[in-house]
């Protein structure tokens, strides 16, 4: 008879042992500016790998007694210690029976300071009916050395990945060698929480450095083709080795799914005014594929996605459903799974219509989830609290809004032009303070934003007239999240009449689109691994980005010399101005083979030079300036073969309210009342 554990003493000894923690510690802006105190007491984010280490099965209910430093962790969340967990408790239902050599994973989320890096905790587990107590010590050590990005990668017309790119940050005093990796997965969706190991991974894992080491205080990153793999939940080890081969293994626990770069136009069907049925208009199709729309705050759309014959309108304009995506049982499915993005439907639980949803609160909501094949998101919304949400999805996402806009922080506290303080906008840059903010908290799983586009229903805020960004501003905000490295973007709303409220707006959103559309496999396959702020004169000028991967890194200039204009309340920039970047390279790129700007309009050589593992750029340039070290020849003629080709389809498409007026009027008509 299976037991649960077995009680530490002198003639029994322990057999749930602990493989592998990971921690990450929470972070908290300094930047951001609040009405209310923001609290610095951090706390971190626990994951504990548990392994039956016995040669028989072992079954751990619901029922099963777990305790940290002596309490519960219902006693945990009620003393507000905790702001989630996935421990036992929080199961219910049937007990997970783990045969030998099987592993499961036990979360939470610590607050503050006291459950935060650089303390211990005991766990007790206590055998039901049984007797005996199993202890464990778990180390909330900071780490030395992590996974900073784990992103599974696959053939665009496959919904399974079959490979994953791996990024390490090593912080220890010597050298680390990448070795070896291996997955634990399950036997199916069902039994989620019960991995076991497959095969070590070495003779088809490509390391960056082509040696595989990576100097302290640098970084590396592992390519490991893995074959298809099931759309579950996997625990992933990477073993390391020392200088002294001492070997040491870092962990993460996240869903499997095929990262894609979407772009979505968020709550497209928008009703009012007479709106009626866009979804059903050809002409809104083909401006959103114009845009380079791909999904959409929908699902099933009776008129549109039933539409899927040969000349179906959902077969010529797909969008990927974002939603609740109930009944479950209708979407897991082979036939359904293509046209997913993820389930989404908490809103967004910080502010709860004024009272926040409590995160183990989000956590039974998302909880059914898990056995699907169904990757869930959440809505982060404020970053003085967000961390207390981290890691409760798979692909978190946040939204932030710079001009005109309701926002939790307090733009009138911003002290950014010399004293001079406004009502009606905040720093652009803040885009890019928040998006590391919410990647470093949930890392190594990808993040997306939710980018300030055109919207029909803002106006009034401090005085300033127009109700959305202006093409500066709207390509700014992006540009600051795709910089510190997001794999989804999200447009705050593409609804018609958002779109015929601000036409000037179509233009930039297509430049930015076919911009993520040429570099998405930098964004898929990189990392952010560098971020610096260049003053000039006491004040902001650029801030400087790198994102590197495999084929080399994308290196961003962001303009920050830009003032608030007193009169239209709008940001302005100046005219572009010589500067010299000087971006450092993780070692793992190597000598560039080429270096060149990119924007829309095709690609640049630059005057450059490279020295001591930089790349320093002189260039005249405003606003935004994306340059592309590239690892190997041909990755210029690549991105501009791709650029050339997107030009193609939309110009293909017959149709551009943003430069044809008589093509506007088209999309005004939907908006018209009868």
């Amino acid at each position: 008879m299976a037991t649960l554990l077995t009680a530490v003493s002198a003639v029994s000894a322990a057999i749930l042992s602990l493989d592998g923690v990971q921690v990450v510690p929470h972070v908290q802006s300094t930047e951001m500016q609040y009405r209310r105190k923001a609290d610095f007491s951090l706390g971190a984010r626990v994951e504990l790998f548990l392994r039956n280490s016995s040669d028989r099965p072992l079954v751990l209910p619901a029922s099963a007694e777990v305790r940290l430093r002596g309490r519960t962790p219902e006693e945990l969340l009620r003393e507000d210690a905790w702001a989630w967990h996935e421990l036992p408790s929080a199961w219910g239902g049937d007990p997970i029976t783990l045969p030998p050599g099987a592993m499961t994973v036990w979360k939470w989320n610590g607050k503050r300071a006291d459950w935060g890096t650089n303390t211990q905790a005991e766990l007790e587990a206590t055998r039901p009916g049984i007797g005996g107590v199993e202890r464990l010590k778990v180390p909330i050590e900071s780490p030395s050395a992590w996974l900073s990005a784990v992103t599974f990668l696959g053939p665009r017309s496959a919904v399974q990945p079959d490979s994953m790119v791996l990024h390490v940050v090593n912080r220890t005093q010597g050298t680390l060698r990448l070795d070896a990796c291996r997955l634990w997965l399950p036997e199916s969706n069902a039994t989620w929480r019960s991995l076991l190991a497959q095969a070590w991974i070495t003779g088809r894992l490509e390391r960056f450095p082509a040696d595989g080491m990576i100097p302290a205080g640098g970084r590396g990153v592992a390519l490991v083709a893995t074959g298809p793999l099931p759309l579950t939940y996997a625990a992933i080890e990477l073993r390391l080795v020392d200088a002294g081969g001492k070997p040491s293994t870092l962990w993460s626990h996240q869903r499997v799914k095929r990262e894609a770069f979407d772009i979505s136009g968020g709550w497209v069907q928008e009703a009012g005014g007479g709106e009626g049925k866009p979804l059903e208009s050809e002409a809104f199709h083909k401006t959103l594929r114009r845009i380079h729309v791909n999904t959409a705050q929908i699902q099933e759309q009776p008129g549109y996605t039933d539409r899927t014959g040969p000349d179906g309108l959902y077969s010529r304009y797909p969008l990927k459903y974002f939603s609740a995506l109930t009944p479950v049982g209708h979407y897991d499915t082979d036939a359904m799974l293509p046209r997913v993005h993820a389930v989404e439907f908490l809103g967004e639980p910080q502010y709860g219509g004024g009272k926040p949803v409590p995160p183990q609160d989000c956590w039974k909501a998302m909880a059914p989830y898990a056995s699907t094949r169904l990757p869930t998101s959440l809505t982060h919304s404020e970053e003085r609290v967000w961390r207390f949400y981290a890691g409760l999805t798979d692909f978190p996402h946040y939204d932030a809004y710079r001009v005109t806009a309701p926002s939790p922080d307090a733009w009138a506290q911003y002290d950014r032009w010399g004293g001079e303080r406004i009502r009606w906008g905040a720093p652009l840059e803040t885009i890019g303070e928040m998006t590391r903010s919410l990647r470093d908290l949930n890392r190594p799983r990808p993040i997306a934003y939710w980018s300030q586009g055109p919207h029909h229903d803002w106006n009034g805020y401090g005085g300033r007239k127009r109700g959305s960004p202006t093409p500066d501003e709207l390509r700014l905000q992006a540009w600051h999240a795709l910089a510190s490295r997001i794999t989804s973007l999200y447009w705050f709303n593409l609804s018609v009449r958002s779109l015929v409220a601000f036409p000037d707006l179509i233009e930039p959103m297509t430049r930015v689109g076919r911009e993520i559309r040429m570099l998405e496999e930098h964004f898929l396959e990189g990392d952010a691994t560098y971020h610096r702020r260049v003053m000039r004169d006491g004040a902001p000028d650029w801030d400087l980005d790198v994102v590197a991967g495999p084929r080399g890194a994308l290196m961003v200039a962001l303009d920050l010399a830009y003032v608030p204009d007193p009169r239209e309340r709008e940001f302005r920039f100046g005219p572009p101005r010589e500067t010299t970047f000087s971006f450092p390279l993780p070692a793992f790129v190597g000598n560039p083979v080429e270096v060149f700007r990119v924007d829309a309009d095709g690609t640049t050589p630059v005057e450059h030079r490279i020295e001591g593992g930089r790349v320093v750029v002189r260039d005249r340039v405003s606003r935004v300036a994306v340059y592309v070290a590239a690892a190997d020849d041909g990755e210029r003629e690549r991105i501009e073969a791709r650029r050339r080709t997107l030009v193609a389809e939309e110009d293909g498409l017959g149709f551009d309210p943003g430069r044809k007026p008589e093509d506007l009027a088209v999309l005004r008509r939907l908006v018209r009342k009868p």
